[in-house]
């Protein structure tokens, strides 16, 4: 959907970034909830997470998580959370679907398998429509993420066939070695694809992150930034960033064109906040 104002999508943890490549990246539950009230206090639409263990690697368990959600539940009143179920790192269904007995408002969901430059995340057909078909009984939303033209393909196909059902956000990045790339032609093929009146929002990975941000504020698509996807302020990669630091430089942007966030509370009202949740805000 194509808007003066925006969905600004904020991932401020991810699964790879650790703390010897940057100190900024929150790794505990409070980081992670201090770091995204911050983001929510400047403007944010969606929180996009992940929950790490002790030793900083991707974690699935579901108390890990409930303890996030918890603490932006109290905080950011009204934010739209949304869990991730990637496949990344663990491919035990029970394992990834775990997450979504928690009933956040939106959930990510990954179109296919794909590689990236030193690993693969491996998404089977039939684990695709289990987890859609556990997010739709459970009343969490799909964040449909995109890495190329076969996903969208896919997702249209799962909508067609009620296993997706709508309000629809479609997450496209760019800047994956097997995927997408952050040049004119291949985002305009992307959002082509997509059907109108649906919520689509750009990223870019490391150092496609800046641009492909300025090209979705200018053509009035959504935003995914933080540091999950890149951790540097610059393409020189001579400063590492913080959460806040790439956040404000979305705002800047969008101040220069013109451009104001759609709030989460108008975003979940649209039909993204989990309904069978007991947390609504109205």
């Amino acid at each position: 959907m194509i808007n003066d104002k925006i969905v600004i999508n904020f991932c401020p943890t991810g699964m790879v970034p650790t703390t010897a490549q940057t100190p900024f990246v929150p790794i505990a539950a409070n980081d992670i909830i201090e770091q995204t009230h911050a983001a929510f206090e400047l403007g944010i639409t969606i929180a996009h997470l992940h929950a790490r263990n002790a030793d900083e690697t991707p974690a699935w368990q579901p108390e890990l998580y409930a303890e996030i959600v918890e603490g932006l539940r109290k905080h950011c009143p009204g934010l739209v959370l949304c869990l991730s179920t990637s496949g990344r790192k663990e491919s035990d269904f029970a394992k990834r679907s775990a997450v979504i007995e928690l009933m956040p408002d939106m959930c990510s969901l990954t179109l296919s398998s794909l590689n990236f430059l030193q690993s693969t995340s491996v998404n089977t057909p039939d684990t695709i429509q289990q987890l859609a078909s556990k997010m739709l009984n459970y009343g969490v939303h799909p964040e449909l993420e995109c890495f190329d033209l076969g996903m969208i393909n896919y997702g249209k196909y799962l909508i067609a066939k009620s296993i997706i059902q709508g309000p629809i956000y479609w997450n496209l990045l760019f800047g994956n070695i097997a995927g997408f790339q952050p040049e004119l032609h291949h985002i305009s093929a992307a959002v082509h694809d997509i059907p109108a009146g649906d919520f689509i929002g750009l990223g870019g990975l490391g150092s496609s992150q800046l641009k492909v941000n300025a090209l979705a504020i200018a053509m009035g698509y959504g935003v995914r930034v933080g540091i999950e996807d890149n951790i540097w302020w610059d393409t020189a990669r001579t400063r590492l960033a913080t959460n806040l630091e790439l956040l404000k430089r979305i705002h800047g942007l969008m101040e220069c064109h013109g451009r104001q966030i759609l709030s989460a509370v108008a975003f979940g009202e649209a039909g993204f906040y989990n309904t069978k949740n007991a947390y609504i805000t109205k």
